[in-house]
């Protein structure tokens, strides 16, 4: 899923005129439909499609060749989970990325430390802010009085969320095989009574962490929100909708839309323009 950005005089942001082609054996192309008063600003790739990227990068060596900078804006980084073992998929994704030849990239939230290092000219998105803003109001307020990391890989995201909130942090867990991706023993630190929980984490694929924690709290739907940056939503993800009564997600993976999950979306894009031009 791929889009470009540019500005036109009046200083209004466009979609980019030119259009992405593939010939007849398969190669990808543009199409340089832009006219001189368009100035290319970013290209949005969105998923783990390697044919987007190609595209991405024919793009770019076009405006390259034209005299523009351009930036690369990818809210999720592919191959971000596989930062360990063999094949190593976080470098492969890396230079997938760095072959784009951008002059700079950006990507919102990321699973881990490991793959940014791998990536050049990369500007992180944070996640907060853009957490905060879903669950307040326009006073600041939330319904929320806590949040809960639902493993030990989330806890600093969680963190500043409940910093962020200025509600308490709790902490949740669970066992992993990464021999068969089985998971198991969840359990999760005492709640208050009565309250309403945020889960914040960075990716829900198909939900089985989430659905295990919430089974863990033992509380119902009505209690317990979550929060994912990025919502692949696949296999029993549509469970989640029985598990809690709010789920939030941004529109940063192509899976964000699956209709049974019928999560709230952000959009990232604005989240993210806003961020890098500070």
């Amino acid at each position: 899923m791929i889009t470009t950005h540019a500005r036109v005089p009046e200083g209004w942001g466009i979609r980019g005129t030119d259009e992405f082609a593939r010939f007849p054996a398969g190669e990808r192309h543009v199409r340089d439909l832009a006219p001189e008063t368009e100035s290319p600003c970013y290209v949005v790739v969105r998923g783990a499609d390697a044919n987007d990227y190609i595209s991405a990068a024919m793009w770019i060596d076009l405006q390259h060749r034209k005299g523009h900078k351009v930036t690369a804006v990818v809210p999720y980084l592919p191959g971000a989970r596989q930062d360990r073992g063999r094949p190593f998929g976080a470098a492969v994704y890396a230079g997938l990325i760095n072959a784009m030849k951008a002059d700079r990239v950006a990507a919102f939230d990321p699973h881990s430390a490991v793959m940014p290092q791998m990536i050049d000219n990369l500007v992180v998105v944070d996640s907060t802010r853009a957490v905060r803003r879903a669950v307040t109001n326009g006073a600041g307020d939330t319904t929320y009085t806590g949040v809960i990391s639902p493993d030990a890989g989330a806890l600093e995201r969680a963190g500043k969320v409940a910093q962020a909130l200025h509600v308490p942090l709790y902490r949740a867990s669970k066992r992993r095989d990464f021999a068969t991706g089985a998971l198991s023993g969840f359990d999760c630190e005492a709640l208050p009574p009565g309250g309403r929980y945020l889960v914040v984490d960075d990716i829900c694929d198909g939900g089985g962490t989430f659905l295990g924690l919430a089974e863990a709290t033992g509380l119902p739907a009505a209690q317990l929100g979550l929060w994912v940056s990025h919502g692949v939503f696949s296999g029993r993800a549509d469970r989640l909708g029985l598990a809690f009564g709010e789920i939030i997600t941004t529109d940063s993976h192509p899976g964000h839309c699956r209709e049974d999950v019928a999560a709230r979306i952000v959009p990232v894009l604005p989240h993210m323009i806003s961020e890098i031009l500070q």
